[in-house]
């Protein structure tokens, strides 16, 4: 991705003191007092923010222009979505590295041509951790491999042309944010 073309001028907070309220084996939650002393204002407040691993996600597309997908229920918003691959970087993992595990153990998928779209922030009002988007081409399938995968996790794979994808984004039954944050940056690189 290009440089950074914007120069952001607001001053920022600082943090005064940070505690770990709450730990999950997904993310914690900190509490946040924090301030903001610019030159005519003080201002200082608790805020609350959830500590979440960086998260990878991955277009893959095949050598017949084919996107494989991933169809999985979410139980946030309790009903099946249909995405494309990805998951958490594991400690130690760069995000290629973990984007590239992904793709195997969800679909069976490989790549040898692969390429960052960027990192998108996941939702920075309250969470500190960025997805880092990419696109696989050429991709084939290997098989599956042994995996300490989620044990609740549950995936159908479908393949369809690429065009066909970006209808069911457009349309909304894509509707998974990060998902769509992966799109954009594909699409803008079209252009």
């Amino acid at each position: 991705m290009s440089e950074k073309s914007f120069s952001f001028t607001i001053e920022p907070w600082s943090v005064v003191h940070e505690n770990k309220e709450y730990q999950t084996p997904i993310f914690n939650l900190l509490s946040r007092k924090m301030q903001l002393e610019a030159e005519d204002e003080h201002n200082e407040g608790m805020f609350y923010v959830l500590d979440a691993p960086e998260w990878v996600n991955v277009i893959p597309v095949t050598e017949k222009n084919e996107v494989v997908l991933v169809e999985q229920y979410r139980y946030g918003v309790e009903e099946p979505t249909l995405e494309i691959p990805g998951g958490m970087v594991d400690p130690g993992e760069g995000p290629k590295t973990a984007i590239q595990r992904e793709l195997v153990e969800e679909t069976g998928y490989i790549s040898d041509n692969w390429s960052s779209l960027g990192r998108v922030s996941s939702n920075p009002a309250i969470m500190n951790n960025f997805t880092h988007l990419f696109l696989a081409e050429g991709c084939r399938f290997e098989g599956f491999k042994e995996a300490d995968g989620d044990e609740h996790e549950r995936i159908k794979i479908h393949k369809m042309p690429m065009q066909e994808f970006l209808s069911l984004a457009a349309d909304g039954t894509v509707h998974h944010t990060i998902v769509l944050a992966a799109v954009a940056r594909y699409l803008l690189r079209q252009r």
